[in-house]
């Protein structure tokens, strides 16, 4: 049986908000495999579904640019978030952006891009390195366009103009006019960044997430102990569901709760007289799938272990 540590422990219960004694069951009964305690926590009710963003961990500043009916955003990453208040860390975050806009989703052809001064993004970012004194990584970046209409971007806790912890895009296609296109992506952007939403569609979806749901629905339906008729019906009902609130156009608009965001689009384009499709969207938040660096909390929760941080719990 795998050692169950006070640091796995704690990981566990910051990935679930399960209790720290559940997340000790859950990893010993799984032999200290984290995806499947996170799964077995879900079956007995004790955790809410895991979205991969969870508790970020990187520090850093996510920045957006928007030109004409283009948009880009990029993550780049410092160790602190001292770093992230720093004037000159900022401004390349702010220039990177935009030179995003021509890098096409290519996060190695962003960092080949000249930039402005002289030499390339990577090796300016080389530089940032040496003269701040902190490690930087230029992490990934995105792009959306639309022929007829607009992106639009927002900045969820913004550092500085264009920049901060949560960027999102939104691409509207149509004849609607601008101030419309632009009222309502910043509505709907908002909307992404506070109910991150897994695709855009519920048949787009990821396959692999949509049969580890499965397999989580039918165990839960299983252990009611009623009949395979009732428990198929049971396990269809959560998938549709898990499809409804994860899917952007299915979910309900934050601003009022009711409406379905496919209707609100539907609805801003009646109103315009015009045409907007809701084409694609993106959101990145700082550090999501990146293993964050062990803090006190694990002494913590050792210490209500009665062991130290590293030692296995009994």
């Amino acid at each position: 049986m795998a050692e169950i540590t006070a640091a796995s422990v704690k990981e566990l219960r910051e990935r679930t908000g399960a209790g720290m004694m559940d997340c000790k069951k859950a990893l010993g009964e799984t032999n200290g495999d984290m995806e499947a305690a996170i799964d077995w926590l879900r079956t007995k009710g004790l955790a809410a579904a895991a979205k991969k963003a969870g508790r970020t961990a990187a520090e850093g500043l996510v920045g957006v640019a928007v030109e004409g009916t283009k948009g880009a955003v990029v993550e780049v990453n410092s160790e602190t978030d001292f770093v992230a208040k720093n004037e000159q860390f900022q401004e390349f975050v702010r220039e990177v952006s935009k030179l995003a806009l021509g890098a096409n989703g290519d996060i190695e052809a962003l960092k080949a891009a000249s930039y402005p001064g002289g030499g390339t993004v990577e090796e300016k970012l080389t530089d940032n390195i040496a003269t701040i004194g902190e490690n930087q990584s230029l992490r990934r970046t995105a792009l959306l366009e639309v022929s007829e209409g607009a992106v639009v971007s927002y900045v969820h806790n913004a550092a500085a103009s264009n920049m901060g912890k949560i960027g999102v895009l939104v691409a509207l296609e149509g004849s609607a006019p601008a101030d419309t296109l632009t009222a309502l992506g910043k509505q709907l952007a908002m909307h992404i960044a506070a109910a991150n939403p897994l695709a855009l569609n519920g048949d787009d979806l990821d396959p692999a997430l949509i049969e580890r749901e499965r397999a989580i629905a039918i165990e839960k339906a299983n252990e009611s102990g009623k009949p395979a008729n009732i428990v198929e019906k049971m396990v269809e009902g959560s998938m549709a569901k898990f499809r409804k609130e994860n899917a952007l156009l299915s979910q309900l608009f934050v601003m009022d709760n009711k409406t379905p965001v496919a209707d609100v689009v539907a609805g801003a384009a009646k109103d315009s007289g015009g045409s907007i499709a809701l084409k694609n969207f993106v959101r990145f938040q700082l550090g999501e799938g990146i293993e964050k660096k062990q803090d006190d909390f694990a002494a913590e929760v050792a210490a209500a272990a009665g062991v130290k941080k590293d030692e296995p719990v009994a």
